[in-house]
């Protein structure tokens, strides 16, 4: 008698998928823990089995060797609206999705108190991991998670008073470069957009933009800094204050999508020839009909490398493994239409 549809006996198993892959089974358990070992057909022919079977990991079986038995993977998040945290979610699934982990992704809205309560709830259901972009420089809580047992990775931020891996961005380098690049079009105007200031990705883009204006002989101008915008109705109106300067920057540098987004809107009202660049890609940059520069990275690779980070802490012995690791993802300049040189001086 044929079994039931998605009954236990269905199910494909460990060996199953050895079988398939002619490997023992021992190395498919590498393969899915991503085993640097592993050589890359081994790996490839392990993964097409997986996929031919449609093998799903026994989560209540891993969680409960890990000492956790949730077979969850917490995703804190500042800004939801972002797109992208939903790139980096998408990246962080791919990884730990083949382990029998699923992704609970919880949005704090830059702030600090509601952090610390999705944390709290996080570790008390007993998640097995954590991924988080720290919302400020206190991450008491996060350390407290870690001291439970708790792998903590930080992403796009780095931690603060405790040691956990982590992914950044180089976003110093990075806005050094997208400001470099307005300066070799002459522009010695150029204003700054950027969230609060207390946000490391905004505090290290501003300092690598002010090191490319101190290289070329400029001034720092506070004039020409805006910082503490989170969305882009807030980065339209920070964009507009610029712009109506009696001496107004000839170009913009804005340090995340959100306020790229919303400076575009306000040149776009005021009818003027402002230049723009920006850090973050977005849908659409493109379509815009503006010449704009854009410091790009892959944010599905820093959220596939923080969870390669976490499935790896996870399977380290509670105490022990290597110590805390760091990887910078670089990033690339992006030009979208004809650059907008600055405009000649009135005689």
């Amino acid at each position: 008698m044929p079994h039931a549809p998605g009954s236990k006996a269905e199910r494909p198993t460990l060996r199953d998928v050895a079988k398939r892959a002619a490997v023992s089974a021992m190395t498919v358990t590498r393969v899915l823990r991503d085993d640097p070992r592993v050589l890359p057909g081994t790996r490839e022919r392990v993964l097409a089995a997986v996929a031919e079977l449609g093998y799903r990991p026994n989560a209540m079986a891993r969680s409960l060797r890990l000492g956790h038995g949730s077979g969850l993977v917490g995703l804190v998040v500042t800004n939801l609206a972002n797109p992208f945290y939903s790139r980096l979610a998408l990246g962080v699934d791919s990884v730990v999705a083949p382990h029998g982990l699923k992704t609970v992704i919880g949005n704090t809205r830059q702030d600090l108190d509601s952090e610390r309560e999705l944390v709290a709830d996080l570790v008390g259901r007993r998640v097995d991991g954590i991924i988080a972009v720290p919302a400020g420089g206190d991450q008491r809580h996060l350390a407290a998670a870690v001291a439970q047992g708790v792998p903590v990775v930080c992403a796009s931020r780095p931690p603060a008073g405790f040691e956990a891996d982590h992914v950044l961005v180089d976003d110093f380098g990075g806005a050094r470069n997208a400001t470099d690049r307005l300066l070799a079009l002459g522009h010695r105007r150029i204003g700054f957009l950027g969230p609060p200031a207390a946000v490391y990705t905004s505090t290290e883009r501003l300092r690598g933009h002010r090191a490319a204006l101190r290289a070329a002989g400029l001034p720092d101008d506070e004039r020409y800094v805006r910082q503490g915008q989170q969305d882009i109705e807030q980065a339209a109106r920070a964009a507009g204050e610029l712009l109506a300067l009696p001496d107004p920057p000839t170009a913009l540098f804005c340090s995340n999508n959100r306020n790229t987004i919303g400076a575009f809107r306000a040149v776009t009202a005021a009818g003027g020839d402002t230049a723009l660049a920006g850090f973050d890609d977005f849908e659409l940059a493109d379509a815009l009909g503006l010449p704009l520069i854009i410091q790009a990275y892959d944010s599905d690779e820093l959220g596939r490398e923080a969870g390669r980070l976490l499935v790896d802490r996870m399977r380290s012995a509670p105490g022990g493994g290597a110590p805390a690791r760091r990887t910078v993802l670089p990033t690339r300049a992006v030009q979208y239409g004809t650059p907008r040189p600055a405009p000649e001086p009135c005689p």
